[in-house]
């Protein structure tokens, strides 16, 4: 069930990231604050060069801000030490992509339980830790095929899966139906909302698609030319979302393909 907080999850102040193109300077980020909360879907929508995926890798811990501050559960990404912002990302963050960057000589199972050796999770563990997450997206029963086996929403969900295993805290998503067709984009985006009302994870993704957004998004923030241009809750969804909870839509649960 979701829940959310008064007190931010993430804290963004005055964060700006400029990029030196010869004697140019391109302020791909330009002095956004911006607070997000515990068990917040947030869309951050804009145009292409508007600076929104720039801003989720530094929230991410992918990239450090030129100037200004990131607080995440008090602490200033721009400021700590790159072990610890490597911590944050392994313990903290779930990433998802546009580009499902699943390895293909690998199966389903093993490309999931990479973060796990990674991070040097006990081996007897990483097992049941595995097939929980792929049941949470529904690919139990197809552990053992490999990428070029499954279809382009399966291997999706299979980096959502690989995305849930370590137990993060913030799952960020960079265009996560971009690859995808408007069918196959929807059940994603239902997938989304569901692990949010569920497990009551916070998700920041980045889209280019207002109906989206206006469909799935708790709250919709807007970014134009690497500004903020717009911070909104949004309540339609809000009220989707609390029947999905009430009542599960089937539809999330048909496999569907391309």
């Amino acid at each position: 069930m979701t829940t959310t907080s008064d007190k931010p999850l993430i804290h963004a102040q005055n964060v700006s990231r400029h990029y030196h193109l010869g004697d140019s300077t391109i302020p791909a980020v330009n002095d956004i604050s911006l607070e997000i909360r515990p068990g917040e879907f947030v869309a951050l929508l804009g145009s292409s060069g508007s600076g929104k995926s720039t801003f989720l890798n530094l929230l991410a811990g992918l990239d450090r801000p030129t100037s200004g501050a990131i607080h995440v559960r008090g602490r200033n990404l721009a400021a700590i030490d790159p072990t610890e912002l490597a911590r944050y990302r392994r313990d903290t963050v779930g990433m998802v992509f546009q580009s499902f960057n699943l390895l293909p000589r690998m199966t389903l199972a093993e490309n999931v339980e990479l973060p796990l050796r990674l991070a040097e999770v006990d081996r007897n563990d990483r097992a049941a830790r595995v097939q929980s997450a792929l049941e949470h997206v529904r690919l139990g029963a197809r552990s053992r095929h490999r990428p070029p086996e499954l279809s382009g929403g399966e291997q999706q969900r299979g980096a959502i899966a690989r995305a849930l295993v370590n137990r993060p805290t913030i799952l960020f998503a960079d265009e996560p139906t971009g690859n995808l067709d408007s069918v196959n984009g929807e059940q994603i985006l239902l997938l989304l909302r569901e692990i949010q009302t569920t497990l009551g994870m916070t998700i920041i993704m980045v889209t280019h698609e207002r109906p989206l957004a206006e469909q799935f998004a708790s709250r919709i923030v807007t970014l134009g030319d690497g500004k903020l241009k717009s911070d909104a809750p949004n309540s339609a969804a809000a009220v989707q979302s609390a029947n999905a909870t009430a009542a599960p839509a089937q539809s999330a649960s048909n496999e569907v393909r391309p």
